[in-house]
């Protein structure tokens, strides 16, 4: 990995730096790291965290834009209960 300071910034190359980094995933990796886990604990983490993904998904595929907005009629041209004629 290479970060290259121009015009002495070196403020904006560290928050580059730092943003690349945590893109990476090293930060997460080194908390998981400061202390040890046992294999069972590390086996729990990670069935917990799949498992967490796997509802994410379903929950976007659900909400996929496939209905109609929340809070709106299914049919945009007919007014609905709410509206008053004129």
């Amino acid at each position: 990995m290479e970060i290259r300071v121009q015009s002495r910034d070196i403020e904006k190359a560290l928050r580059t730096l730092k943003k690349k980094l945590q893109l990476d995933g090293l930060f997460g990796e080194l908390k998981k790291r400061r202390f040890y886990e046992k294999p069972s604990v590390k086996k729990k983490t990670k069935q917990l965290e799949a498992e967490k993904r796997r509802r994410k998904l379903l929950k976007r595929s659900r909400t996929g834009g496939s209905g109609p907005r929340p809070g709106r009629s299914s049919q945009s041209s007919a007014p609905s209960s709410n509206q008053v004629r004129t």
